[in-house]
């Protein structure tokens, strides 16, 4: 069996070695147009800021110590050009001499994997001008560490694009004494956050002296620098483009498979391609969401890696040397995590903006608690929103922020989401408990609470961008935190009265609906409790103050109305 592999990294490397431990007869060739075959790409901003010290700890495999351990044939410096479906071969151009051969196969895999969106508009910059780069490859590092190392002490470097890389290269940079312009197209980086998460974000950010840009774009870059669609020009020592992939798809269009609307290739559950002997894998193919069984692209290399094996695990069974069929590829809910000056950044599933975008019915919960027990020393706050499917309690979707702990509660979350558990089963959950790890409540139970007593109608609740609406119509919000807190900051046109009092000053209270906030919202349960038990109409502001006040910073509440 004859079966050749188009790209290496995560996908392509994880089913040539699956393919070699089911299959030591078969002959597996790999075709990588770049000089490396097997690295660490998650970890190239990392080598940047210097958290990696060797650059050879970013090389994982070698061709040679590929050949040596799995017998593999990989060719570095090869580009994949088209494919001769019918003769099933693959033309191959040797990126160095030109020169251009035929390579036969049974079997063929696609892991291409992505590239940039698009490439800015540039005329006239000087070889001395500024080091543009993306930041996805050994040889983008290599650039950038080397035009590091002759830039001025006053360096500055231009960021476009607030997502993961882009985030990820800001940090790295700071950390290497640049000054640092981040452009966003859009209203706040990290655009799957909901807004009043991402102020978490853009605080971090300006704290640690990031010039934030957002609306803005590149027009074009010039020998004078960097020039931007709001007028101003930026001088730059660096520019990182930043600003998203697209699948890298161009080999199996031209022949003649079939591209999604996506722009990715399809593949069924196997991660075949409409000639089925030919399969995909990794960022150029389409995976299905979890939650509307759509088409959609996830570029994570958790899922490349596994979709890797089971391309290998279909092509085994297929010829005969696996006996059961290998399970389709499980739908993505697209777990992400990223660091951001020590606070991590996670989320899964889809965002309460992209729910009502698409008008899809959900309920929605803010929980502001510490990550492990307060008594102990060193608690940090999370920041935690949990959305979930009012009809059946399924959770469908998840952000979690923090300094510690985070990562563990949106792993546990996604894990529920693909188990099927409910949101209000999250109370339930039996999860390590030491002082130093978490609370006897922990953070994920506080929300299956939460979640419960809005399930069973026990509390109500409205959400921060519903509070003006709700005015509006005649609501008056009573602030229960007390008069301390209070004059820290309050919403405007609340009047105060704290937990403690509630009970001798209901007859103080002015009639109508009571909206009810504390500073994140437990307090503010207890007190819609009491108000409902004596006869008054009121509902809880979700995530209280501290949620309130993080989204209407961030100027959208317009926005989210317009979704409603």
């Amino acid at each position: 069996m004859r079966i050749v592999i188009v790209g290496g990294v995560a996908g392509g490397m994880s089913a040539a070695t699956r393919l070699r431990r089911l299959d030591e007869s078969a002959e597996i060739i790999v075709i990588e147009q770049g000089d490396y075959v097997s690295f660490a790409n998650c970890g190239l901003p990392y080598y940047v800021g210097g958290v990696i010290s060797q650059r050879e700890s970013l090389l994982l495999q070698t061709p040679e110590s590929l050949r040596a351990r799995f017998d593999l044939d990989v060719r570095t410096g090869n580009e994949a050009v088209t494919i001769d479906r019918e003769a099933q071969t693959v033309s191959i151009r040797d990126v160095r001499t030109g020169v251009v051969s035929d390579e036969r196969y049974d079997h063929l895999i696609l892991a291409t994997g992505a590239a940039p969106r698009e490439t800015f508009a540039s005329r006239g910059i000087p070889a001395t001008g500024p080091t543009v780069a993306t930041l996805r490859t050994i040889d983008d590092v290599d650039r950038i560490t080397a035009a590091l190392a002759d830039a001025p002490a006053t360096a500055h470097a231009v960021v476009v694009g607030g997502g993961f890389i882009g985030l990820e290269a800001t940090e790295n940079l700071i950390e290497r004494g640049l000054a640092i312009t981040l452009i966003q197209h859009g209203p706040h980086p990290l655009s799957p956050l909901d807004p009043e998460m991402a102020s978490v974000v853009v605080d971090e950010l300006v704290a640690r002296g990031v010039d934030l840009r957002t609306h803005t774009s590149v027009r074009e870059l010039d020998a004078e620098g960097v020039h931007l669609d709001d007028g101003s020009t930026l001088a730059a020592d660096i520019v990182i483009d930043a600003r998203g992939v697209r699948p890298a798809a161009s080999i199996a269009a031209k022949a003649g498979l079939t591209i999604g609307a996506t722009g990715g290739i399809a593949v069924d559950g196997l991660q075949r391609t409409s000639d089925p002997s030919i399969f995909a894998v990794g960022d150029a193919v389409e995976k299905i969401d979890a939650l509307s069984a759509e088409p959609t692209l996830v570029t994570m290399a958790g899922l490349a890696n596994r979709h890797g094996r089971t391309a290998a695990d279909a092509i085994a069974w297929q010829a005969g040397i696996l006996d059961a069929r290998p399970a389709d590829a499980e739908r993505a809910v697209g777990t992400a995590i990223v660091g951001v000056f020590g606070l991590a950044v996670a989320m899964t599933g889809w965002s309460e903006q992209r729910l009502r975008a698409t008008g899809g019915p959900h309920r929605v919960i803010h929980a502001h608690p510490a990550d492990h027990a307060t008594y102990y020393p060193g608690a940090e706050r999370l920041t935690m929103k949990l959305i979930v499917d009012p009809d059946t309690d399924l959770i469908l979707g998840a952000q979690v922020i923090g300094r510690q702990g985070a990562d563990k509660r949106i792993d546990v979350i996604a894990t529920a989401m693909q188990a099927g558990l409910t949101a209000s089963q999250l109370s339930r959950l039996e999860l390590a408990y030491a002082p130093q790890f978490g609370s006897a409540k922990d953070p994920i139970n506080m929300l299956g609470y939460i979640a419960d007593n809005a399930k069973t109608g026990l509390t109500d609740s409205i959400q921060w961008h519903e509070l003006d609406s709700a005015v509006q119509a005649g609501a008056v919000v009573v602030d229960v935190r007390t008069a301390a807190e209070n004059a820290l900051g309050a919403i405007p046109g609340s009047i105060n009265v704290s937990l403690d009092d509630l009970r001798a000053r209901l007859d103080d209270l002015p009639a109508g609906e009571l909206i009810v906030h504390c500073q994140v919202g437990q307090r503010g349960h207890t007190a819609v409790r009491l108000l409902r038990q004596h006869g008054r109409a009121a509902r809880n502001l979700d995530g209280g103050y501290l949620t309130w006040h993080s989204g209407t910073r961030m100027g959208v509440p317009a926005r989210m109305k317009e979704y409603a």
